[in-house]
């Protein structure tokens, strides 16, 4: 079995970059040891998007009311999950169908790199067959990150892979981490009724966002009944009764939480163990297989995608790190007619789906000054937004942040209800090298949300209309 490229892993890099390569004429196969479609389709990024979609329900029949509507209705919690299944079920049928349209070969096992160019390939039942390739990408994704004292046992200590399909809903939950997973995770439990406690280690939730961000979510969150610490470690659990007992050193001292389960989301580890990466002399550093900007290994002929490789751990990163690989593949092999552009790490959208949305690109305003720009910033609050109004959700902002001598656009951030469906404006917009005079001389349509980030950019610039 002799390929021109071969992916390992489907995820939204892998299968992506796999179709890429057929489209551009390479004899294509891919390697996967569960289900198509990676983490992202199947336990990620689309299942939890459905369950939080059943809690925003939720929450509109809590206050049907307010919209002038009588209503009553009480969760299922076994038919939300299983509607989230089902929807992470089509999706791998998609890529399925994908697969078969692209004249990809599905190939399934577990993949070992054995020595230049083959690889070993373990099936479900042990039985082994080698794969030849001219091309090999890695893109093995990542799992749920182990810590010393937080040992998943998948029952009592739980992955965000357990999250999603627990048998019964718990009463009360501790989060640790209050990155993406985490607040996700927290607001879909505490809309359902559990209790909810999320930890987290650093000052502030979402840390990775811009401070005021951070606050805004903390404040919106704490008004819908979740507990938070921060500045907070937990340093032990005891899982020996009939709920988990957990010691959090605080500011203030120790305590101790009791929960029914406790969610580790303390971030993630790279799925590289195992395939003959160092056997081979790949480059590992910080458990990420070390890439050049066209994701070449240090090993010609071995390439690495995605969470498995350093950058942002995102889908729609690993999507088009997946075409950049196999554009530049085809350039060399005179397949595809021009060199890909590198991408910019520094123009990625980030998108967190609690409620309120969280969505972010570019420079937060401490990094923008941190890096010796003068900055405009403009701040528009959505309690001034119509449409806003008009949906009944007039919890958040929009900040823009331009530099003050050229008018470049330097970071958009967002918290709100939907905003994750326009931070794209500003990622093209950035992209384009776009100042703020042409933004503000575009007409934006009302009422919508999209409008609001004109708003703040007059604000940021003292023309302010509608403040």
């Amino acid at each position: 079995m002799a390929y021109d490229v071969v992916v390992i892993g489907s995820g939204p890099g892998g299968y992506v970059a796999a179709i890429r390569a057929a489209q551009l004429g390479f004899k294509t196969a891919i390697i996967e040891r569960e289900s198509l479609g990676g983490i992202c389709l199947n336990w990620g990024c689309i299942p939890t998007k459905a369950l939080l979609k059943s809690a925003q329900v939720v929450e509109y029949i809590k206050h049907a009311e307010s919209y002038g509507i009588e209503a009553n209705g009480k969760p299922k919690f076994d038919a939300i999950i299983k509607r989230s299944r089902g929807v992470a079920d089509k999706m791998s049928k998609g890529v399925q169908f994908l697969m078969r349209k692209n004249k990809i070969d599905v190939i399934n096992g577990f993949g070992k790199l054995v020595s230049k160019g083959k690889i070993e390939v373990t099936a479900a039942d042990n039985k082994k067959q080698t794969v030849e390739a001219k091309h090999i990408i890695v893109a093995t994704g990542a799992r749920s990150r182990e810590l010393p004292n937080l040992k998943i046992d998948g029952k009592k200590v739980i992955g965000y892979r357990e999250a999603m399909i627990l048998p019964q809903q718990p009463k009360s939950l501790i989060v640790v981490g209050s990155g993406a997973i985490g607040v996700e995770f927290g607001y879909f439990y505490n809309c359902l009724g559990t209790k909810v406690t999320i930890v987290e280690f650093l000052p502030r939730v979402v840390p990775v966002e811009d401070e005021e961000i951070s606050k805004e979510l903390e404040k919106n969150f704490k008004k819908q009944g979740i507990q938070i610490m921060t500045s907070s470690e937990v340093t032990s659990v005891d899982t020996s009764g009939d709920g988990v007992k957990a010691k959090v050193k605080t500011p203030d001292g120790e305590v101790t939480l009791e929960a029914e389960i406790l969610l580790s989301a303390v971030g993630i580890s790279s799925n590289i163990e195992g395939m003959g990466l160092e056997e081979l002399g790949v480059k590992t550093d910080k458990g990420k297989i070390l890439v050049d900007k066209f994701y070449q290994t240090n090993v010609p002929g071995i390439y690495a995608i995605g969470d498995c490789a350093p950058g942002p751990a995102l889908a729609h990163v690993a999507s088009k790190e997946g075409i950049i690989c196999v554009e530049n593949i085809g350039f060399n092999e005179k397949k595809y007619n021009h060199k890909p552009e590198a991408l910019d790490y520094n123009n990625v959208p980030g998108c967190t789906y609690c409620t309120p949305e969280i969505a972010s690109v570019g420079y937060t305003e401490k990094q923008a000054r941190e890096a010796g720009y003068e900055i405009k910033v403009g701040k528009f609050p959505l309690s001034a937004s119509g449409k806003a109004s008009a949906a009944g959700h007039l919890e958040g902002f929009i900040k823009v942040i331009f530099d003050a001598k050229y008018g470049e656009w330097l970071g958009t951030h967002m918290i709100g209800d939907n905003v994750t469906e326009i931070i794209i404006q500003t990622v093209t917009a950035r992209k384009l090298e776009t100042t703020y005079q042409e933004v503000l001389n575009s007409i934006h349509p009302h009422p919508t949300i999209s409008e609001s980030v004109k708003d703040a950019i007059e604000v940021a610039y003292g023309e302010a209309i509608h403040l």
